[in-house]
């Protein structure tokens, strides 16, 4: 299986907290005006890479793992199939940003699954109006830091547990 890959930042620290690898994704049908990566908007963009070529770029860093794009979640066999690779082979913590909002995320199952193993999930669109700077790994203030695994036992949408209003 591959995926669509524009760039990979190895040891960045503002895609969550920590170093990070981050991978960001090719395709975004959000197309939010003041986007910080049009770029990445092309589904063309970036280049194959297989799930093996990926795990051995995330190994070789011994960091946790940022998804972004693009929208990682219009890739969303690829995705599911590299979180459940990233949890099981290294343990390692995954986030995700994605245009969709969670109650959209819930209500088609492949995007479902696409997440269900996730750490924390950045959702929404970002939207200008709310644009806030001081907002922790964000751009928006519509944007939420969702912890998923306590989401999903819950059943009610659960905020990261270090996130508060910024």
């Amino acid at each position: 299986m591959n995926l669509r890959v524009l760039h990979i930042v190895e040891g960045t620290s503002v895609d969550g907290p920590g170093l990070r690898t981050s991978i960001y994704l090719a395709g975004c049908n959000h197309r939010c005006p003041g986007c910080h990566n049009p770029a990445s908007w092309d589904m063309r963009g970036g280049e194959d890479r297989t799930l093996d070529e990926l795990m051995q770029v995330i190994a070789y860093n011994e960091a946790p793992v940022t998804l972004s794009g693009g929208d990682p979640l219009l890739q969303p066999d690829g995705t599911r199939a590299l979180v459940h690779r990233i949890k099981c082979e290294l343990g390692y913590n995954v986030w995700c940003y994605t245009g969709y909002t969670w109650e959209e995320i819930v209500a088609v199952p492949a995007l479902l699954d696409a997440v269900r193993e996730l750490d924390v999930l950045v959702d929404s669109p970002f939207i200008q109006a709310e644009r806030d700077i001081s907002l922790r790994f964000r751009g928006s203030r519509n944007q939420r830091l969702i912890d998923v695994q306590r989401t999903l036992s819950t059943g009610h949408v659960a905020l990261w547990p270090r996130e508060s209003n910024h």
